[in-house]
């Protein structure tokens, strides 16, 4: 394998991380609070089909990105509602979002443009493109350096970097201001943040905002970025994968991006390679295609070391009188 390969992989792993890191992130924000939310990708798929839908309608992708930001932040309103609120179940309000997003998408796709639940193929401004940094043609010629600065830095398209601009903020955010101190204090003991005179409520619901916010740029990504354009299930089981990502980042910001690299790593292989021979074996492309969702089985059956969720999470916060 030459460096222009290892190069292609590399390039091809981070655009496959990106909505995996934002899920990740999301689901970092919501559960650090104490609120578990398993409706990653409900939410991830309910922007996926608002987004597309209003890009193809407009053609402006920047529209498109406001409405799935909107898309999920109404199913974490109704996620906020259900477990915060009325102290329901989180994990049942979860499973209830993705089953929701499942049919609603398709529906109203079919509904609104009859292609069968999907939205039509996105051109011209209604998807983001890639964005060349500067001098990255002229340092193409440069060894090593050159060729990693135009092929694996430039080259991708603005949501790429927000994803990875958002885990130094993240961790910037929940580590170094007196809000993501609390907000970390909420998920690990809500009495003691209630007793100081801070809304417990007010905090869990600022999380679980953010987490849609997240959550809506990893599916306008894969809609308007990485996709053009919405088909059913496009998710594919992301948002289950970045929580195995989450718990394999032990619910810390740069392991996150860690975590959610191997994993767009390993769909990356895939892709390059449908089938891979070793000596006189040839592993089935079957087998590497799922490879992603093997390292995630591997992941939930704890082969990573001990890790220890905010002791709170899942919990709802009852106010003693």
């Amino acid at each position: 394998m030459d460096f222009g390969t290892v190069l292609q992989i590399m390039d091809s792993a981070l655009r496959l991380m990106t909505p995996l890191l934002l899920a990740c992130l999301a689901g970092l924000w919501s559960e650090r609070a104490g609120v578990f939310d398993i409706g990653l990708e409900g939410k991830m798929l309910m922007a996926a089909f608002t987004a597309a839908s209003v890009a193809a309608v407009t053609g402006n992708a920047w529209l498109g990105l406001a409405a799935g930001i909107a898309g999920s932040l109404a199913m974490s309103v109704v996620h906020g509602v259900a477990s915060i609120t009325f102290r329901g179940n989180q994990l049942i309000s979860g499973v209830a979002i993705n089953f929701l997003a499942s049919g609603l998408t398709v529906l109203l796709g079919q509904r609104i443009f009859q292609l069968g639940g999907r939205t039509p193929s996105l051109t011209g401004e209604a998807r983001f493109h890639a964005i060349h940094l500067p001098f990255a043609q002229e340092l193409r010629g440069v060894p090593v350096v050159g060729p990693v600065y135009a092929e694996l830095v430039s080259g991708h398209t603005i949501l790429v970097y927000v994803a990875v601009l958002c885990v130094p903020l993240t961790w910037w955010v929940l580590y170094r201001t007196r809000f993501g101190l609390r907000l970390r204090a909420v998920g690990e003991n809500p009495a003691s943040v209630d007793t100081a005179g801070v809304s417990v409520q007010r905090l869990r619901y600022a999380a679980v905002m953010i987490c849609g916010v997240l959550c809506g740029l990893a599916g306008t990504y894969l809609a308007t970025a990485l996709s053009a354009g919405f088909v059913r299930e496009m998710t594919a089981g992301r948002g289950y994968i970045a929580l195995a990502a989450l718990i394999f980042a032990k619910w810390r910001p740069w392991h996150a991006l860690l975590a959610t690299f191997l994993f767009g790593l390993m769909e990356a292989v895939a892709n390059r390679f449908p089938s891979i021979e070793i000596g006189p074996l040839t592993v089935p492309s079957m087998f590497v295609n799922a490879l992603p969702y093997i390292l995630t089985v591997i992941i939930l059956a704890g082969f990573v070391g001990r890790a220890t969720p905010p002791r709170a999470g899942g919990e709802p916060y009852v106010k003693e009188r």
